[in-house]
């Protein structure tokens, strides 16, 4: 008892000499803890473990890896008798921190789902942590943005990697949260692009980031509730979660509902056994959705979002273009 007395009183005297210390002294943690090695963060956890940021595989012993975040838990023989902990209340202040400057400023917009992450009032640099004034980890600053505490604490906390989806992608419209996009390879997607999602499970939903929050953290299989506003109408539908297929740093343009996964640049990287009745290949480069060009994922899923029944891709392979035609799923 002793002893768990004295090291109880040893972390809460340092964490209120960080405190005390300010910014200054996350800085001089973060170099302690040797948490950025080669431009990617090793942020020291308990139980000698790290949970890294990275677009590469560590050369580490690697407990449980999010593709979409592209979050990894490693092991970490050596520890650090500090460890950083994820601050679950309400912050005072935040900053940006790396081990040479601090920058103060706010949470602008807060992360929806995967393919937004969360922005801040000063200008981000990356690899760096979001921070408070104790040291608490409040995020991870990424090349796409903010990965909320949330996220970070989830990944920790499950077994296995998956999340949630009803087959949208949503947007915080003044005070509507806006369907941007439907999955039309969903069954009887009942979605439609415009529609405002007023509750969930007969809960009001304040906000796009809350709501996908639910979405994604919500076991795969369970029944949600989802009341919207379409035109004039309000209406209630039961939806069924499936698995989430993409987003974050792995492609989202509802094709990898059917199998099909892309790069930045729309060159086909991986396909499922179920799409290779499509006679796809590897680096193929879809070019139209639906007779119109595409350059980006956003405009795949603006174009599939607008037929419901048949989606027509037009492809490039070595200078040669050719048509596919994909359905719903039946």
């Amino acid at each position: 008892m002793l002893r768990v007395f004295l090291a109880f009183i040893f972390i809460f005297l340092n964490l209120q000499a960080s405190c005390r210390g300010g910014y200054n002294s996350c800085k001089q943690k973060i170099i302690d803890s040797k948490s950025i090695k080669k431009s990617t963060l090793q942020i020291p956890l308990e139980k000698h473990q790290r949970v890294v940021f990275s677009t590469t595989t560590p050369h580490a012993k690697i407990l449980k890896y999010d593709p979409f975040l592209s979050l990894y838990l490693i092991e970490d023989k050596k520890g650090f008798r500090y460890p950083f902990r994820i601050n679950m209340r309400i912050p005072l202040g935040l900053a940006v921190v790396d081990n040479k400057m601090a920058i103060e400023g706010k949470v602008l917009q807060k992360q929806i789902g995967l393919n937004s992450f969360a922005t801040f009032s000063e200008p981000l640099f990356y690899p760096s942590i979001l921070t408070n004034s104790c040291c608490t980890l409040e995020g991870i600053v990424t090349p796409q943005g903010i990965i909320q505490k949330e996220y970070i604490k989830r990944f920790l906390k499950v077994k296995k990697v998956e999340y949630g989806d009803i087959g949208v992608r949503v947007e915080q419209y003044k005070r509507c949260i806006r369907v941007k996009a439907y999955n039309p390879f969903i069954k009887n997607n009942p979605f439609r692009v415009g529609d405002c999602i007023l509750k969930l499970d007969t809960k009001k939903v304040k906000d796009a980031s809350s709501f996908m929050q639910k979405i994604l953290f919500s076991k795969i299989g369970l029944f949600h509730k989802v009341e919207i506003k379409r035109a004039s109408k309000l209406l209630t539908f039961k939806v069924k979660t499936k698995k989430r297929r993409g987003g974050g740093y792995l492609s989202d343009t509802f094709l990898e509902f059917l199998g099909i996964s892309f790069d930045k640049n729309l060159h086909i990287v991986s396909i499922q056994k179920k799409a290779e009745k499509y006679q796809l290949k590897l680096g193929d480069k879809l070019v139209q959705v639906n007779s119109k060009n595409v350059t980006n994922e956003e405009d795949i899923l603006n174009n599939i979002s607008q037929n419901k029944k048949q989606t027509y891709l037009l492809f490039e392979r070595d200078g040669f273009e050719f048509f596919i035609r994909v359905g719903s799923i039946q």
